[in-house]
């Protein structure tokens, strides 16, 4: 596990640009372009990151514990 806590990407080929991750955690997500990305890849322990990878129709977020899988959480 990180120092911080959690990890987060996006797909960037999966992502669709909605921005519903920019919307709901924009101090840990940004509209880059067409798609998203992390503000950054090491995070603190956050529900926000997690409601953002919930929220993402196109699934393209990952959050990470160490190598677990923590979001999306469906």
């Amino acid at each position: 596990m990180s120092a911080m806590g959690w990890t987060t990407e996006v797909d960037r080929e999966m992502c669709m640009g909605s921005g519903m991750c920019a919307g709901l955690a924009p101090d840990l997500y940004r509209l880059e372009g067409d798609t998203a990305e992390p503000v950054r890849p090491e995070i603190a322990e956050d529900e926000r990151a997690l409601d953002a990878a919930d929220s993402c129709p196109a699934l393209a977020i990952t959050v990470r514990a160490g190598a677990r899988t923590v979001g999306p959480r469906h």
